[in-house]
């Protein structure tokens, strides 16, 4: 049995996430109170014929903070039973959470009188602050558009094997801010930007002719090998804490040629020894 609890932040894309398991086969139900977890999930254990085999379950803010600080441990304790448990967290910027709820004009699950929709933004925070250092994978929706976040969930969360590592290698723009949800970030600013290369403005990080461009630099080659040295040598110590999840971003200033080069080089390289490896550019699918 595979058990997955998507949590997060109202209005960070919990639903979409969950739908997108349903759509992938997971037996999917949202909103159970975090008291019946344990119940429920030894109900599913017990059920014979495979319905639960994987099990995706929402928890949101709407619970006793007693119980939402217990979940990471619970999950912990149904590792060592031999359930495969994992715990993902969906946030956003408070500014787009603001804008996402003015254009559907939905109402704040915890909005109550005498707290206005910023105040209860800052309210759901606070409570599921326990459940963001127990993730297991933590995503920034802050810049993603729907489909963007269901390719996610889809590339990393569904393709990955009991006891395998999950890399995501991304490359970003700093001039859109920095990915929410990476454990490590590198920085690639310091090669030379093909950007003022006239012919090489309007092309990528995956055009032969860039690509050329900056393995001409030597420069380009001992950032590489840095970030793989540094990478290799703490992939053990994610796998010997039972971490499912690794993400690695790497920014340049518009996230286009120099960290999308990089990002790939990246990829190509632990694919030979890490199956579940994937590579997102976050800023190439932006409009301005």
């Amino acid at each position: 049995m595979r058990l997955i609890i998507v949590s997060g932040l109202s209005g960070s894309g919990k639903s979409i996430a969950l739908n997108m398991l349903e759509d992938l086969g997971w037996f999917c139900t949202d909103n159970i109170p975090a008291g019946l977890l344990n119940t429920f999930i030894s109900h599913a254990v017990q059920r014979p014929g495979g319905l639960y085999a994987k099990l995706a379950v929402g928890l949101d803010a709407r619970n006793d903070p007693l119980e939402i600080a217990d979940i990471p441990q619970l999950l912990q304790g149904l590792r060592r039973s031999g359930i495969q448990s994992e715990l993902i967290y969906l946030s956003a910027e408070p500014e787009t959470l603001l804008r996402r709820y003015g254009e559907t004009r939905r109402r704040h699950p915890l909005a109550r009188e005498g707290l206005d929709l910023r105040g209860a933004i800052a309210e759901e925070l606070r409570l599921l602050d326990p459940l963001t250092d127990g993730a297991d994978l933590v995503i920034d929706t802050t810049r993603s558009s729907v489909h963007q976040l269901r390719e996610q969930i889809r590339a990393r969360v569904e393709p990955r094997s009991t006891g395998r590592l999950s890399i995501m290698f991304e490359s970003f723009g700093y001039k859109h801010g920095i990915p929410g949800g990476a454990d490590f970030v590198f920085d690639a600013r310091t090669l030379p930007n093909p950007y003022w290369v006239p012919a090489l403005q309007a092309q990528t990080g995956r055009d032969p002719t860039v690509i050329a461009f900056l393995e001409a630099e030597p420069e380009f080659h001992a950032l590489l090998q840095d970030m793989i040295t540094f990478i290799e040598r703490r992939i053990p110590l994610y796998q010997n804490t039972n971490r499912a999840y690794l993400t690695v971003a790497v920014g340049c200033t518009g996230g286009q040629h120099r960290s999308v080069c990089l990002v790939e080089r990246l990829a190509q390289h632990f694919k030979q020894a890490y199956p579940d490896v994937v590579a997102r550019h976050s800023s190439l699918d932006r409009k301005d």
